[in-house]
């Protein structure tokens, strides 16, 4: 054979798997692709193997090769309308991460207090703590009251005159230090306060959620005050 006549061979021997692939792959894409149809402004209509550009403002159905519909593609948006979107996709994201949230507490909830029993001795224990400190913030204000007694003696000596420096600042530092611990058990007393507030809506919670309301469900204006 020819040697021109062996190259011509070989190439077409090379080509035409190649060509075959080709065609292959364009049919593919356009499997794809699919077919885009709408009806544009003047009730027109039209198909397309690519989006329809006289269709940009209107949904375009996204059909496949036996006509059936694969998807809806939507109509573009201008600026103000992709802002728009995107604002309610951001808020759908928080409530989204909110929900996420209030499943995760819930959780975390029931498994720190599987029953009342254990949720009420937690509360008992942070109870008495607060307890102990206001024991220890009153039997500090009596120390204080006590020491106060011998410096009011001593300022009875000097009634109607001018007290000596050092038993003013005495005076005055202990009046400041009574003064601060009143404040500090005041605040310790509201805690207590506070605290058991936060254990009872803690506790209607879990009645719920001990009850079979789902992780999450409880409404938000139910939400737990914070520790």
């Amino acid at each position: 054979m020819p040697l021109s006549l062996m190259r011509r061979l070989v190439l077409w021997r090379l080509l035409v798997p190649a060509a075959a692939a080709g065609c292959a792959m364009s049919a593919a894409v356009a499997a794809e692709q699919g077919i885009y149809s709408c009806v544009d402004a003047s009730g027109k209509r039209l198909t397309s193997d690519r989006p329809i550009a006289e269709c940009l403002d209107r949904e375009q159905r996204v059909l496949n090769k036996d006509g059936s519909q694969r998807r809806v593609l939507p109509p573009r948006m201008n600026a103000e309308e992709r802002a728009a979107e995107e604002e309610r996709q951001r808020q759908r994201d928080q409530q989204e991460a909110a929900r996420k949230d209030a499943v995760r507490r819930d959780r975390n909830l029931m498994m720190r207090f599987p029953n009342e029993a254990a949720h009420a001795k937690a509360r008992e224990s942070a109870m008495d703590d607060l307890r102990k400190a206001i024991r220890n913030s009153e039997l500090h204000l009596r120390e204080l009251q006590t020491d106060r007694e011998p410096l009011d003696a001593e300022a009875e000596f000097y009634k109607g005159k001018r007290l000596p420096g050092k038993l003013r600042t005495q005076l005055e530092a202990n009046d400041a230090q009574q003064q601060a611990q009143r404040d500090i058990i005041q605040q310790q007393r509201a805690e207590v306060v506070r605290l058991n507030s936060l254990y009872d809506a803690e506790l209607a919670r879990l009645k719920k959620l001990w009850g079979g309301a789902a992780p999450g469900s409880v409404p938000v204006d139910e939400a737990l005050p914070t520790r």
